[in-house]
C-alpha cells in the first residue's frame, strides 16, 4: 500500500489555505519550483489532479476536497505526537472567552487537541455574552475572547470576517408555514441587549410588518428550542445552527455583523499567543467550509 508523504500534504494544505503555492513555499521556506514539485509528487500518489485554477485562484477538486480534509486530521496528530515526544510542551495559564453561537464548533475541536498537546498548561474558557466577556478582558480576567462586534469594545481587536444574518424557522412544513403566516409575526429572541434582536425588529419595523416576541430565552440553546417547538422564528448568522431549523425565505434582507477576535494586550505571552494563533487558524479553516 503506497503512503502520502507529509511533507507534501503540509505544502499542499497551506497552499490551498493561502491561495498560493508560491506563498506557500516562501512560508515553509522553499522554492516555488520545490512546491510544485511536492504538488505534483502528491498527485502521483493519489492518482489524480488534486488543484484547479478557476481564473486567477486555486481550488481544489473534488478529489483534492477529499485529500484535504484527511491532510489537515494527519498533520494535527503529526503534530500532536511531535510535540508530546519531544517535550514541547507549554507551560503557564490561558483564559480565553467565546460566545455561545460558537462554543459547540470550537470548544470540542480546540480544547481537546490543544489540551492534549499541552497537558501541563492550565487552560480555563468562558462561555458568555458580548459586554461580560469584553469587561473580562478589561479586568484582565480574560487574556482574549471571540465574539461578535458590539458598542463595548476591547482594548485590541482583530475582524476575522463579515457573516450574514438569517432569518431561521422550524424545519417541519407544517409549524414552517404556521409560523410565518401569523400575524403579528412571533418571533423567538434572547433578551434585549442582544444585537441581532435589533437587527431583526428594526428590519421588520422598516417594512412594516408587525411582530411581537412570543419566547425570550437566556441562552441560545433555549432560543433554538423555542423555534424548533413552533413559538416562532428567529434571526442567527449561519456559523452554526441544529439540524431541526431551516432558513427562511420572503422576509426582509438582514445585515451583517463583525466577528472579532478581541484581546486585552498587543502583544501576548507565548501561551497566549499559540492558543490565540491555533483558535484562529481553526476559525478561518470552518469559514472556508
Amino acid at each position: 500500500m503506497r503512503n502520502l508523504d507529509l511533507d507534501a500534504l503540509r505544502c499542499f494544505v497551506l497552499g490551498i489555505e493561502l491561495g498560493s503555492f508560491a506563498l506557500a513555499a516562501e512560508r515553509l521556506n522553499r522554492s516555488p519550483s520545490a512546491a510544485s514539485a511536492q504538488l505534483k509528487k502528491l498527485e502521483q500518489q493519489c492518482n489524480t489532479p488534486l488543484v484547479a485554477k478557476i481564473g486567477r485562484h486555486l481550488e481544489p477538486t473534488e478529489a483534492g476536497e477529499i485529500v484535504l480534509a484527511y491532510a489537515r486530521r494527519m498533520l494535527q496528530l503529526n503534530d500532536e505526537a511531535l510535540h508530546r515526544l519531544m517535550g514541547n510542551t507549554l507551560e503557564g495559564k490561558v483564559a480565553f472567552g467565546l460566545q455561545e453561537d460558537f462554543s459547540e464548533v470550537l470548544l470540542p475541536q480546540l480544547l481537546g487537541a490543544f489540551s492534549r498537546t499541552h497537558p501541563q498548561l492550565q487552560l480555563q474558557s468562558v462561555v458568555g455574552r458580548h459586554k461580560e466577556l469584553i469587561n473580562g478582558i478589561k479586568s484582565g480576567e480574560l487574556d482574549f475572547s471571540l465574539g461578535w462586534e458590539g458598542k463595548k469594545a476591547a482594548p485590541y481587536s482583530e475582524c476575522l470576517a463579515e457573516l450574514p444574518l438569517h432569518w431561521y424557522g422550524p424545519k417541519s412544513k407544517h409549524l414552517k408555514e404556521s409560523v410565518q403566516s401569523a400575524k403579528p409575526l412571533p418571533l423567538v429572541m434572547l433578551d434585549s441587549a442582544c444585537m441581532i434582536r435589533q437587527q431583526a425588529t428594526e428590519a421588520l419595523d422598516h417594512e412594516g410588518i408587525p411582530w411581537k416576541i412570543t419566547f425570550v430565552g437566556r441562552s441560545l440553546s433555549n432560543l433554538w428550542r423555542g423555534v424548533e417547538a413552533g413559538l416562532g422564528i428567529t434571526v442567527r448568522s449561519s456559523f452554526s445552527h441544529p439540524d431541526s431549523v431551516s432558513k427562511l425565505n420572503g422576509l426582509p434582507k438582514l445585515g451583517k455583523l463583525r466577528l472579532c477576535l478581541d484581546r486585552n494586550q498587543y502583544q501576548l505571552e507565548e501561551v497566549q499567543a499559540q492558543l490565540y494563533g491555533e483558535l484562529k487558524q481553526q476559525l478561518l479553516q470552518y469559514l472556508e467550509k
